[in-house]
């Protein structure tokens, strides 16, 4: 009897130590990582996040001339990997963590990417986005003079690969 007293005497003394979540907002600490976020504006189209999401909650399809970025946030398990990964920042984990819904649609966000044809064969084999940051890349602004950009930046991966064992060829049938 006296230990329960005492008891309810440091539990009345210690004060509230709830908190009133979630009846009101919860409180994150500082770099809590909460659901990741796609700037649409920023995203290149490159799919590094999707390669290293474990749960595979981010999904990259190409369809025609578009490629599609999605998210499926009932898969995320909030690791923070696709914003560690992402060269553009475009994927930044927010600190929102509730994804409680009654229509699973609601869990789901995609961007949609203009994907650049091949000057060769027309085939679409990147985005045009990852397109113009390598050619901005390759010839910044702070160079005196503008390089060169190759005409093999336009081609996609077999014609570029054709058209190097066309050259590999000519070089060892002329030695």
């Amino acid at each position: 009897m006296i230990s329960t007293l005492k008891e309810a005497v440091i539990c009345l003394r210690a004060g509230r130590v709830t908190i009133p979540y979630p009846l009101g907002p919860g409180m994150v600490p500082k770099g809590f990582r909460g659901r990741p976020s796609i700037d649409g504006a920023k995203c290149l189209g490159c799919g590094a996040c999707a390669e290293v999401c474990p749960p595979r909650m981010i999904e990259v399809r190409d369809r025609g001339c578009t490629r599609q970025i999605a998210l499926n946030y009932s898969r995320c398990t909030y690791c923070g990997r696709c914003q560690e990964i992402c060269p553009s920042g475009s994927m930044v984990c927010t600190e929102e963590f509730e994804t409680g819904t009654a229509n699973r649609k609601d869990l789901g966000v995609s961007v949609e990417l203009d994907l650049a044809k091949c000057k060769v064969c027309g085939t679409p084999f990147m985005t045009q986005r990852m397109l113009d940051k390598m050619i901005h890349e390759f010839s910044p602004p702070w160079m005196n003079q503008a390089a060169e950009i190759p005409e093999w930046f336009w081609h996609c991966p077999l014609c570029r690969l054709e058209k190097t064992s066309k050259a590999i060829d000519r070089s060892i049938k002329h030695e």
